[in-house]
């Protein structure tokens, strides 16, 4: 009945206010590399840079500040690796490389955004049996994969499974700067005739998750280790799952693995509307233990191929998270950019301002010290700031930086509003002033999402004084220009 209250009383607020967007959210696409279908549409090395430039550039309009891209994706990867052979999704030939290195490259263009990337990594599915990928790992490991139709799956009831992914995250942790290894399909197919007690696979399951992270753990604690279970977790007691949930179907203790420290985010795949959405939402609320949890949205549904789905499902959807403080993801990534239905207009008005993701207390709560050190230096079109002193505490590799400006003093750096710049490595920026006169503060944020205290600067700006007259910067205090000041 509680539930059922609360939900109520949701969809009411959702439908007399738009929830104000809030300074902490995650707000996450994922981004489908396999047969190209989100990215890349070219075998042309330039030109795929070009297009997921373009791609990350939309997302920064619509403030989104996490992206899931298909790392691994059928035991064949987008990076060059020395355990699988690459992805034809880049070449068009299996196991070709194009000549630079597509995880890196989305790395380094996301943190250039303000962006957390994180590798998407398929698990248990290892492709069509023929397949490069698959026919590797057979070769290598004659007894772990096994055949379900024309597809072959790692058996998550052998040790070596966990083994084998475990050392795999591990290798892309180590070698690369992502912010998260996100787990796709850590789960029995749904083809897999179980022989096991249910309490048995799920142990199994869970074995792996252990020991994928501890390694990526052993390597750098502060990346976030997630996964995408199934969007119902089990049957409710007013609301059954119609026989398709991730705790009894396919073995996936989602929730506990929240619990037990071994997850720090979910991305459920919410691919439903109403009583099948909205309970659910809150039972993954009312289990989340402090952890992330950021719901996929099916905005592929709105397609007129798919279930034409009319906006306002989503849109609902949408508020009634942010009304719970979880977040969204949105599968997939083409049909956000390609604003299906309007829903990227819908998001960028949704979100007016940035956001952060949420801080990860559960691993680590001391934050940096503060920017000891803000100097702004007015230009005739820009204001220089540069900052200096931050100490990091947290054993990571650098620390980060929010930028916040107003028009007031202090700056409110609790509102969303003031946000300007997002995790930024660089202790500088150039900001155009269109002749206001801004105050500003800065904070150092380390790899956990920790924000410091904030320096403000402009506490001795003189509060009456107007904004540069640049058209006597160019013509001089002449009488004849005296029609022209200001009234």
């Amino acid at each position: 009945m509680k539930t059922i209250i609360r939900i109520t009383l949701l969809l009411l607020l959702v439908q007399t206010t738009l929830a104000q967007p809030p300074k902490h959210e995650v707000r996450a696409v994922w981004l489908t590399t396999i047969g190209g279908i989100d990215w890349p549409h070219t075998y042309d090395p330039y030109q795929q840079r070009q297009e997921l430039i373009g791609i990350l550039d939309q997302l920064q309009r619509a403030h989104i500040n996490t992206v899931l891209i298909q790392t691994r994706v059928r035991a064949t990867t987008i990076f060059p690796s020395a355990m699988e052979p690459w992805d034809v999704c880049v070449t068009g030939r299996p196991g070709t490389s194009p000549g630079y290195d597509p995880l890196q490259f989305c790395i380094d263009e996301c943190h250039k955004r303000g962006m957390e990337c994180h590798a998407w990594i398929v698990t248990i599915p290892v492709g069509k049996w023929n397949t490069d990928g698959c026919k590797q790992l057979r070769a290598k490991f004659p007894r772990l994969i096994r055949k379900i139709g024309e597809e072959g799956y790692m058996n998550p009831e052998m040790p070596q499974t966990g083994d084998y992914l475990a050392q795999f995250c591990r290798e892309v942790t180590r070698r690369y700067d992502v912010d998260g290894i996100h787990l796709d399909y850590i789960r029995y197919p749904e083809t897999w005739k179980l022989k096991v007690s249910r309490q048995q696979g799920r142990q199994y399951i869970t074995d792996i998750v252990r020991k994928i992270s501890a390694q990526v753990k052993a390597e750098k604690p502060w990346v976030k280790v997630s996964c995408s279970p199934v969007g119902k977790f089990d049957d409710l007691s007013r609301y059954q799952s119609a026989g398709w949930n991730a705790y009894t179907t396919v073995c996936q203790d989602a929730q506990g693995w929240l619990r037990d420290g071994l997850m720090d985010a979910l991305f459920p795949m919410m691919y439903f509307q109403g009583n099948h959405f909205f309970p659910f939402t809150v039972d993954w609320k009312e289990h989340s233990y402090g952890r992330i949890v950021a719901p996929g949205l099916a905005i592929y549904m709105l397609h007129p191929r798919e279930k034409d789905w009319s906006l306002d499902i989503v849109q609902r959807e949408m508020s009634v998270l942010r009304a719970q403080g979880l977040g969204y993801t949105f599968f997939r990534s083409k049909f956000f950019t390609d604003n299906t239905k309007g829903v990227y207009s819908f998001t960028r008005h949704f979100n007016q301002y940035p956001s952060l993701i949420p801080p990860m207390t559960w691993a680590r709560r001391q934050a940096p010290s503060p920017v000891k050190v803000l100097q702004v230096k007015r230009g005739m079109t820009t204001d220089q700031l540069s900052w200096y002193g931050a100490k990091d505490h947290s054993g990571a590799d650098y620390l980060l930086y929010n930028v916040y400006a107003s028009d007031t003093y202090p700056v409110d750096t609790r509102e969303a509003r003031n946000l300007l710049v997002t995790r930024q490595r660089a202790c500088s920026l150039h900001v155009p002033h269109q002749g206001r006169t801004l105050y500003y503060a800065v904070t150092a944020v380390d790899r956990y999402g920790n924000e410091s205290a904030p320096l403000d600067h402009g506490k001795d700006i003189d509060k009456a004084h107007k904004p540069l007259d640049t058209r006597q910067l160019i013509v001089g205090k002449s009488p004849g220009m005296n029609k022209y000041k200001r009234k």
